[in-house]
C-alpha cells in the first residue's frame, strides 16, 4: 500500500514491469531506465548517503533540469528521511542566497557546469553546505554516481535503510519547497508524505490512462505541480520521458509520441499561435477548410448536445484538419493537463474539439498542489472552470469570495514561520488560498483572480486584472499584458507584443522598420492594437475597460525576470520597471485630480 512517496517503487516489482520507467536523451539517443534500475539507483543513493553520515531530517538542495537522476536521488533521500529542497534553476542569486541560508542544506546537487560555477560563491561561503555534487560529468567536480558507487559498496547498509523506511510515517516531512516569490520573500512550504500521496492518488482517480502509456515531462520538476504529476505517472505505471529543453519540446513530442503531458496555458497558446500562423499560408479551398475547422472548434461545447449539421462539420474538421494537429503532437496524444494559471475557454474548446481531453486544474504549493481538476467520471469537463474539488478535499468560499481549502493535501506549515502559518490556516483547519472564486452548478469551481491582485480605482470600483489580461492574450498579436490602475481614474494596460506575429502583420502591409523599438511607435501598429483592445473592451463593463495602453519593446519571460518560473506575471517588478511609462499614462488624470483637490 502506498502511504509514503517511496512506496511507489515497490510497484515496479509487484505491479509494473517497465523497461522505460524513466527516460532521457543523451548524445542524441533516448536512454531508458527500467523499474528495477530505478530501484537499484535509489537504494544505492540511500546507502551512499548513510555512509556519508546523512540522517533523517537533514536537507539536500537539488537545482536541476528534469532528468531520471533527479528521481534516483530524491527517492534515495526520501527512503532515509532526508528532506529534499528543490530549487528552480532560473531564480535570482538573491533568492538562492535566501533559500540556502533559510533551509540550511548539508548538500547541494546541481545539474551542470553552468550552475556549478554560478553557485560557487554561495556554497563556498555557506556555513552548512558540506558537499557539492553534479549530475553531469564535470572535470574537477564530484559526481552523483560517486554516492551511488559508495552505496553499492556499502550494500550491507540496506537493512538499515529498510529499518529507517519502516519508521517513517505518512505525516513526516518529505520535502521543503520554496514559493516562487512573485511578491515578497520566498516561503518554505513543508509538505509531508501524506500531503503528496493523497494528492497523486486522488488525481490518479481522474486519469483513465495506465501502464503502457507514455508521458513527456518538461515543466520544472522543482515545481510541485510537475513533481506531483511525476509521482502520479509512476503510481499508474506510465513511462516518463524527460524533454531535452523547453526549446526541444516539439521535436521530443514527435519522437516520444506521448499519450499525456502537463503544461501551462502559455505553452498551449504558443502551440495554437504556431498552428494559426502556418494557416495564413493556406489559400483557396485549403484555407477555407482550415478556417471552417477553426470556426467549428471555437464553437465546440463538450457538455452541449450538438445538431446533426454541427456534428458532421466536426467529423469533417477532425478528419481533414485536426488529425494533422494530433500528428504534430506525436499522433498518440490522449490527454493534456493544464495548470498554473487560468486557461482561456476558447483554448479549452479548441483542444477538446480536436479530440484531446484537455483537463484544467487548480492549486497552490501549499496544497500539494491540486485542489480541483476536471473529472471525466462526472461527464464532460466544463470549459472555463477547474472542475470539482478532489475527493477528500473540502472547498468553500469565504464571504468575500476567497477560496478556502481543507483536507489531507494542506501543508504542514511554513518552515520556521509559525506566525505566517497561523495567518493562512485558520483554527478550523482551512487554508486561505488568496484566490477569489465562484461555484457553478454547485460543483464546478472557477478561479477569477488573486485576492491581492484585485485593485480599486479612485471611484471605488474594483478591477480583476487577470480576467482582462487573459482576454487580451487571446489576440495572436499579444504575447503578454499587465492591467494597471490602482487608485487611478481608469484601468490601463502595458502590452508586450508577439513580435513574430507582428512582423508577419507588417510584412503583409509593407510596413518598414529598423527594429522593434521603432516598430511599436508606428501609428498603423498602434491603431492595430487599439482595435484588439477595443474588441476586449466590448466584452467588459465600463469599469473594466482599458482606456489607455502602451506597447513595450521587451519580451517578458522567466529568464529576464518579468515572469515567475511558472510563467506568472511578477507585478511589482513590472510596475517598477515601467514606472516612467505608467506615470506618463496617468499624468494628465493625476493633474486633473490635483486640481480638483485644490
Amino acid at each position: 500500500m502506498v502511504t509514503r512517496t517511496f512506496d511507489i517503487l515497490d510497484q515496479y516489482r509487484t505491479k509494473y514491469r517497465l523497461d522505460d520507467a524513466l527516460a532521457c536523451k543523451v548524445a542524441g539517443k533516448w536512454v531508458k531506465y527500467s523499474g528495477d534500475e530505478y530501484i537499484k539507483y535509489a537504494n544505492d543513493i540511500s546507502c551512499g548517503l548513510l555512509a556519508l553520515g546523512y540522517k533523517q531530517g537533514d536537507r539536500i538542495a537539488l537545482i536541476s533540469n528534469n532528468r531520471p537522476e533527479w528521481n534516483f536521488f530524491e527517492m534515495g533521500m526520501a527512503q532515509i528521511g532526508v528532506v529534499s529542497v528543490p530549487i528552480y534553476p532560473t531564480i535570482s542569486l538573491d533568492e538562492y542566497q535566501y533559500i540556502l541560508t533559510h533551509a540550511a542544506p548539508r548538500m547541494l546537487v546541481v545539474s551542470d557546469k553552468l550552475l556549478l560555477e554560478k553557485f560557487r560563491p554561495l556554497f563556498e561561503n555557506s556555513p552548512t553546505i558540506e558537499h557539492v555534487y553534479s549530475f553531469n560529468s564535470i572535470e574537477g567536480a564530484s559526481n552523483w554516481k560517486e554516492i551511488a558507487v559508495r552505496g553499492s559498496d556499502f550494500c550491507e547498509l540496506l537493512p538499515q535503510v529498510q529499518q529507517i523506511k519502516d519508521a517513517i510515517t505518512p505525516d513526516d516531512m518529505a520535502t521543503l519547497i520554496y514559493t516562487s516569490g512573485t511578491t515578497g520573500t520566498p516561503k518554505g512550504v513543508m509538505l509531508s508524505h501524506n500531503n503528496l500521496v493523497s494528492n497523486f492518488k486522488a488525481t490518479c482517480d481522474r486519469n483513465y490512462l495506465t501502464t503502457g502509456a507514455r508521458a513527456l515531462s518538461f515543466l520544472p520538476i522543482s515545481h510541485i505541480y510537475e513533481r506531483m504529476m511525476n509521482y502520479h505517472f509512476q503510481n499508474l505505471g506510465i513511462a516518463i520521458y524527460y524533454a531535452e529543453s523547453m526549446g526541444a519540446i516539439m521535436n521530443n513530442i514527435r519522437e516520444v509520441q506521448p499519450h499525456i503531458f502537463n503544461t501551462v496555458p502559455r505553452l498551449l497558446e504558443r502551440i495554437y499561435i504556431g498552428i494559426i500562423g502556418k494557416s495564413k499560408e493556406l489559400k483557396g479551398i485549403q484555407g477555407k477548410i482550415f478556417n471552417d475547422a477553426i470556426d467549428v472548434a471555437v464553437k465546440f461545447d463538450p457538455r452541449r448536445k450538438s445538431s446533426i449539421g454541427y456534428r458532421l462539420r466536426l467529423m469533417l474538421a477532425r478528419r481533414l484538419v485536426f488529425s494533422k494537429w494530433i500528428d504534430v503532437l506525436g499522433g498518440q496524444i490522449r490527454m493534456i493537463i493544464s495548470g498554473g494559471a487560468p486557461l482561456q475557454t476558447r483554448m479549452a474548446n479548441l483542444f477538446n474539439a480536436v479530440g484531446i481531453d484537455l483537463l484544467e486544474g487548480y492549486g497552490l504549493t501549499e496544497t500539494s498542489p491540486v485542489i480541483a481538476v476536471s473529472d471525466l467520471r462526472r461527464g464532460r469537463p466544463k470549459p472555463g472552470t477547474v472542475g470539482p474539488a478532489l475527493d477528500g478535499v473540502e472547498v468553500k468560499l469565504a464571504g468575500d469570495g476567497e477560496i478556502l481549502c481543507k483536507g489531507p493535501n494542506v501543508m504542514l506549515g511554513y518552515y520556521n514561520n509559525p506566525e505566517l502559518t497561523a495567518q493562512v490556516i485558520d483554527s478550523d483547519g482551512y487554508f486561505h488560498t488568496g484566490d477569489i472564486g465562484v461555484f457553478d452548478e454547485n460543483q464546478f469551481l472557477t478561479v477569477t483572480d488573486r485576492k491581492k491582485e484585485i485593485f480599486k480605482l479612485s471611484n471605488g470600483k474594483y478591477v480583476s486584472p487577470q480576467v482582462i489580461e487573459n482576454k487580451l492574450k487571446e489576440s495572436l498579436l499579444i504575447d503578454q499584458a499587465i492591467v494597471i490602475g490602482e487608485n487611478e481614474k481608469f484601468a490601463s494596460a502595458l502590452i508586450s507584443p508577439n513580435f513574430t506575429q507582428l512582423h508577419n502583420w507588417c510584412y503583409t502591409r509593407e510596413i518598414r522598420f529598423s527594429d522593434n523599438g521603432e516598430l511599436i511607435q508606428i501609428p498603423e501598429v498602434t491603431e492595430c492594437f487599439q482595435q484588439e483592445v477595443n474588441q476586449v473592451n466590448r466584452q467588459m463593463s465600463a469599469t473594466e475597460q482599458i482606456k489607455r495602453f502602451r506597447l513595450v519593446v521587451d519580451e517578458w519571460n522567466a529568464q529576464t525576470g518579468e515572469l515567475s518560473p511558472t510563467l506568472k506575471l511578477k507585478r511589482r517588478l513590472l510596475t517598477e520597471k515601467y514606472a516612467r511609462i505608467i506615470d506618463e499614462i496617468y499624468a494628465f488624470s493625476r493633474t486633473e485630480k490635483a486640481a480638483e483637490n485644490r
